[in-house]
């Protein structure tokens, strides 16, 4: 965590430009049902986890293989009580190259733990950032949303608390 958000970082060995389009194939790590273009600069794209969550994000800066930002335009969770909790931060991936690898860091600036989503939003930014960007980045293969992956014990908690 950070003074202003959560973040985390990681390394792989990897070039930066395997990273960047990893972090821009956002399907292939977060959720396959983002609706919009991920890997344009200004465009808006949409997530959606069940009725849990939604968010509406807009790409503001798209720096290849150095610096990805979105900018969340709009957020509704269902088991808080500001449902907009995310509405206004901004999430971004910063890559830089070193001669071990390349280091990938994530921030999601505005996300403090005085917001009642901070457990459950950390931990699940920690496993689609560390363990399915990660395995994106090095296998091919993520691990995102989709209807048939099973659900993580902190999304079973989101939606058992909004029941």
């Amino acid at each position: 965590m950070t003074e202003n958000g959560f973040s985390t970082t990681f390394t792989v060995s990897r070039p930066p430009q395997q990273v960047f389009a990893a972090v821009t194939d956002v399907r292939g790590w977060w959720s396959r049902d983002i609706v919009g273009d991920t890997d344009r600069l200004g465009a808006v794209f949409d997530y959606r986890y069940e009725n849990a969550h939604r968010c509406r994000f807009r790409m503001t800066e798209l720096i290849p293989d150095r610096r990805v930002s979105w900018l969340v335009l709009d957020n509704y969770f269902d088991f808080t009580t500001d449902a907009t909790e995310w509405t206004g931060t901004t999430v971004s991936f910063d890559i830089t190259a070193h001669d071990e690898g390349t280091d990938v860091s994530f921030t999601h600036e505005g996300l403090v733990p005085e917001y009642e989503c901070y457990e459950l939003c950390s931990t699940g930014w920690g496993f689609y950032v560390n363990q399915s960007l990660r395995e994106l980045i090095e296998t091919g293969h993520g691990r995102p949303n989709s209807r048939n992956r099973p659900r993580l014990p902190a999304e079973r908690a989101a939606t058992a608390r909004a029941s």
